[in-house]
């Protein structure tokens, strides 16, 4: 007989009707994280500071070596161990109870984690609900970063009373951050226009679309809209009305177009410069479904002439540049002049 063994029988010695066993001794596990009990033991309740981890052990199933390590404690007679660390997902363990003639065994898988998917569509530009049918891309901004190669699978295109309408997509254009795409149709002579003017549509990004972490969004995301006659014409910056702030503050600096122009753009292809020809630092935001372009200053403006510098490739929503129409072969147009790689537009801040 062992040392331990001696020892314990002394300890049970001491203890009046430690020998009457009570039936059933069994161990649950309950809990989350898990927690492994043995209940149903008389011979643990009669025993005066046990050694609760001689009795019990808890190792990866076949390999008793692999003890895992854990904290030990009775709880109205029942003994409770409760793993220090998290259990490995999809690996089971072997729960040991031995004591004296009570003993009992119990195998458990440890599940694979429930991951609540967090990932949603947080909008869809162009924002306006009427587009026109030469429409030449989408974004689609997500909340986190995103699994790529799925854009052809997870993205339709459905028009009212019809079937899904054939995306005639090129390769998916992610932003860095892997959270924009850019759905780009395919513009050539060749090609049939997917939008019909005067028909509703709903582009419907599929909830089952996996994120970067490999979980599904949120939810699906639905974006209707209405197809309108196609639109060639040139973007004309002598058409936007520019809002200058006041001298001596921090007030926003506004444009306004008479169309919806590209977001994505919008936010990168127009400059502040200031009378002394250095740029101004701010942060740029959208409204009025891309028709309103809003910079807020850094610093509060100092009265003199300021410009705007615009690169000539700024586009609207299908695609016209400044001085230059898109599609100008499918609409049979004789070649625009050319024009330069940006346009000033001057504005002053009065006194």
């Amino acid at each position: 007989m062992t040392v331990r063994s001696l020892l314990l029988l002394a300890t049970l010695a001491v203890v009046p009707g430690w020998a009457q066993q009570a039936p059933g001794v069994q161990i649950r596990v309950t809990g989350e994280p898990p927690q492994f009990r043995v209940e149903g033991s008389t011979i643990l309740r009669r025993l005066n500071n046990p050694n609760l981890a001689a009795m019990f052990q808890l190792f990866v199933e076949g390999q008793p070596q692999q003890r895992v390590v854990g904290d030990y404690e009775l709880d109205g007679g029942a003994l409770v161990f409760r793993p220090k660390a998290p259990l490995a997902p999809e690996v089971t363990y072997r729960a040991v109870f031995s004591l004296l003639s009570e003993k009992a065994a119990f195998s458990y898988t440890a599940p694979r984690p429930v991951i609540q998917p967090t990932t949603s569509v947080e909008r869809i530009f162009p924002s306006a609900s009427a587009l026109p049918e030469n429409q030449l891309k989408f974004y689609i901004q997500f909340s986190a970063p995103m699994s790529k190669g799925e854009a052809r699978g997870r993205v339709h295109l459905i028009e009212e009373g019809s079937a899904e309408v054939r995306l005639p997509l090129n390769e998916e254009l992610w932003d860095r951050d892997s959270r924009r795409l850019t759905l780009m149709f395919a513009p050539n002579a060749e090609a049939a226009l997917p939008l019909k003017a005067g028909k509703a549509y709903k582009l419907v990004v599929d909830k089952e679309w996996r994120d970067a972490q490999g979980l599904p969004l949120k939810q699906s995301f639905t974006k209707e809209f209405k197809a309108v006659e196609a639109d060639r014409t040139p973007l004309d910056p002598k058409q936007w009305k520019v809002v200058p702030p006041a001298a001596n503050s921090q007030a926003t600096l506004v444009i306004d177009f008479p169309e919806s122009l590209d977001a994505a753009l919008l936010l990168r292809f127009i400059d502040v410069v200031d009378p002394a020809g250095k740029p101004v630092r701010g942060k740029v935001s959208l409204d009025n479904e891309e028709k309103r372009w809003i910079f807020s200053p850094d610093v509060a403006w100092q009265p003199g002439k300021y410009t705007l510098e615009v690169l000539s490739t700024l586009e609207d929503l299908a695609g016209n540049k400044i001085g230059r129409a898109a599609d100008a072969e499918r609409a049979g147009e004789a070649a625009q002049a050319p024009v330069g790689e940006s346009v000033t537009i001057p504005f002053e801040i009065a006194q």
